[in-house]
C-alpha cells in the first residue's frame, strides 16, 4: 500500500498518492524555483548600468557645482571683442561683454585703453546715492572712462582696465583715482 512520506497517510493506489501529493505537497513534484528572477547576465547588466548612472550623476552634480560657485566678474582681456562702441560713457543698461573688451583695448575704438567701472546694486545693498556718486565721479575724468551696471556680478563695484581688476565693497574715490592713474 502506497504511503505519503510527508503525512504518513496510506492510499489504495499509486494514483491516489500522486493526486494527494499534487494537492497537498506540491513541492514534491515541482523543482524548487529559482528565487531570483534575473539571470547572472542580467544582474551584471543592471550593476554596470547602475555604476554608469552614478558616474554620470556625479559628473553632472560636480559640473553644476563648479559653474554655480565660479565668480562672475567683468572681463580684463580684449580677446573676443567686437568693433562696436557703447552709445555713451555713462550707461544705465549693462554693456555687452564683447563691447567691454573692445573698450579695454581702446576707448571709443581709437583712443587710449579704456577703464570701466561696473556696479551691481541688484544683488548688493548699495547706498541710495552710490550710482549718482559713481556717475558724477566719471564725468570729471577723461573720455576713456566708462560706467555701467553689471547684472549678476559677484561684487558691488569692480574697476577694470586691460589685464587688471580691482574689486571694491564701497565707493572709495581715492582707490578709483589710483586705479585710473595706474597706481594700483
Amino acid at each position: 500500500m502506497p504511503k505519503c512520506e510527508k503525512c504518513n497517510k496510506e492510499f489504495a493506489s499509486e494514483e491516489s498518492l500522486n493526486q494527494h501529493n499534487k494537492s497537498k505537497h506540491l513541492e514534491l513534484y515541482n523543482e524548487p524555483k529559482n528565487r531570483s528572477k534575473f539571470t547572472e547576465r542580467q544582474k551584471r547588466k543592471i550593476k554596470n548600468w547602475s555604476i554608469f548612472t552614478i558616474i554620470i550623476l556625479v559628473l553632472v552634480v560636480g559640473i553644476t557645482y563648479l559653474i554655480a560657485s565660479s565668480k562672475t566678474l567683468p572681463p580684463i582681456s580684449d580677446q573676443g571683442h567686437i568693433e562696436v562702441s557703447p552709445p555713451s560713457h555713462i550707461l544705465k543698461e549693462p554693456m555687452r561683454l564683447e563691447v567691454q573688451k573692445h573698450m579695454l583695448e581702446h576707448a571709443d575704438g581709437k583712443g587710449p585703453p579704456g577703464i570701466i567701472i561696473n556696479y551691481n546694486c541688484e544683488d548688493y545693498a548699495c547706498e541710495p546715492d552710490l550710482i549718482e556718486k559713481i556717475e558724477a565721479f566719471a564725468e570729471k575724468y577723461p573720455a576713456n572712462l566708462y560706467v555701467a551696471p553689471f547684472k549678476n556680478m559677484d561684487a558691488k563695484i569692480v574697476l577694470t582696465r586691460l589685464n587688471k581688476i580691482e574689486i571694491l565693497e564701497t565707493f572709495d574715490e581715492n582707490k578709483i583715482e589710483a586705479f585710473i592713474n595706474n597706481r594700483l
